[in-house]
């Protein structure tokens, strides 16, 4: 059977391996990360969902403090429309973020962003603007563009002198949805330089309904890759979803795919930005202890581990810290939920919220465990240490399994 490394992925003028480490927010695919990515030759996110509260951990800044004072009076009301970001403050904070992970990379992969529309930050419109701009700004080289259909994505951008240079991607998990992305971006005279395909068994949020299991990754490519053919159409296609070993690479290659977007092996890995008590969490998991829940207040399906301490909590929302769920009016299902549980009980410390949870705060705190459906295979690619805990691998190690095995093997560490 061929290796994944038998293959190259070329995107734009970069000839690289086939290899894309997707985006995990919040700050869960890290600098740290992605550099491994790019030093060996493949494609590594960051991921700029609540970039402000990230560069507060990692730079010391403090825009969540200053969003707090600013808002503070406002805390005790249900309206949230008040509470805006200051953009200037949002453009620092992610050319930062963006900057000081570019100035370490070496190698000669890529560092890509992973931008989510879903992130309404009570301004849809100009606070992704500001954030892709910004990145753009401080020299990303490409940004995918995820959680969300981006209709009007590539418009916000179109008259930045990098916007035909960066590259630009979409996540889609079904040919409809790329349908309706192409037919809105045809006047702009730019397709996307690379289509990643995220089929049902992807962690965190999903683009399927709880129907999800009844669709299948390799199907969906196959489908858009003709389609693709039909149209004339040459857009590199990089399967994502399920894909464990570097024998499933290899199939998704063979079904269309130029490379392969992975994440859930490298959620366990020495430099991701997970704290180790999580990736523990992650390797003992079995695989009943996997959900697919709507406690979102995206709207979309989440898989997740069913021990994540962000089901049911009923935290107060922090939307005068935080609120990058609100929407342009200033509405998080979040904070409807907690409302009327509040007016039930009257009492916050007994307040239980089952049907959506405070993303914003439980991602910050690294207490909203999403996962991929394979992460109970997690424990099966380390060996457990005599206390009971499993061995963390570095990503090196991960990236080249993915490369150099074969027939469905993983390589444990020694």
């Amino acid at each position: 059977m061929k290796r994944l490394d038998d293959y190259r992925m070329t995107l734009g003028n970069h000839e690289l391996v086939p290899i894309m480490i997707g985006g995990m927010g919040v700050d869960i695919s890290n600098t740290d990360l992605a550099l491994v990515a790019a030093r060996l030759g493949g494609v590594g996110h960051i991921s700029d969902a609540m970039v402000p509260t990230v560069t507060d951990r990692r730079y010391k800044t403090k825009y969540v403090k200053g969003k707090l004072a600013k808002y503070k009076t406002n805390v005790e009301s249900a309206d949230k429309s008040l509470v805006q970001f200051d953009l200037g403050e949002l453009a620092e904070s992610q050319k930062m973020h963006v900057t000081k992970t570019m100035e370490r990379k070496e190698g000669d992969g890529l560092v890509y962003i992973n931008v989510m529309e879903k992130l309404g930050m009570n301004n849809p419109r100009e606070t992704l603007k500001v954030r892709m701009e910004s990145a753009m700004d401080a020299g990303i080289d490409g940004i995918t563009m995820s959680a969300g259909l981006h209709l009007g994505t590539m418009a916000l951008i179109a008259d930045h002198p990098r916007f035909r240079d960066v590259h630009l991607g979409i996540i889609v998990s079904s040919l409809r949805a790329l349908q309706l992305f192409l037919r809105k971006t045809k006047n702009l005279d730019r397709l996307p330089d690379y289509i990643v395909i995220e089929g049902p068994l992807a962690g965190g949020h999903l683009g399927f309904g709880q129907d999800w299991a009844e669709f299948d990754l390799l199907k969906i490519v196959a489908e858009i890759r003709d389609w693709l053919a039909e149209q004339g159409l040459t857009i590199p296609l990089i399967p994502a979803g399920g894909v464990f070993t570097g024998s499933d690479a290899v199939r998704a290659i063979e079904a269309g795919g130029v490379g392969v977007q992975v994440a859930t092996r490298f959620t366990v890995t020495e430099e991701c930005g997970l704290p180790d008590r999580v990736k523990q969490e992650y390797y003992k998991a079995g695989e009943g202890d996997i959900e697919v829940n709507m406690i979102s207040p995206t709207g979309y399906p989440m898989r997740m581990l069913k021990s994540s301490p962000a089901i049911c909590s009923g935290i107060r929302p922090n939307c005068e810290a935080f609120g990058y769920l609100l929407d342009s009016k200033g509405h998080c299902d979040y904070v409807d939920a907690y409302n009327r549980e509040l007016e039930k009980v009257r009492d916050e410390e007994k307040i239980r919220v089952c049907d959506k949870t405070c993303l914003c705060t439980h991602m910050r705190k690294f207490q909203c465990w999403t996962c991929g459906h394979y992460t109970y295979r997690l424990k099966d690619t380390t060996v457990q240490e005599a206390n009971g805990d499993y061995r963390l691998l570095s990503a090196e190690h991960v990236f080249n399994d993915y490369l150099y095995s074969t027939d469905d093997q993983i390589l444990l560490p020694r």
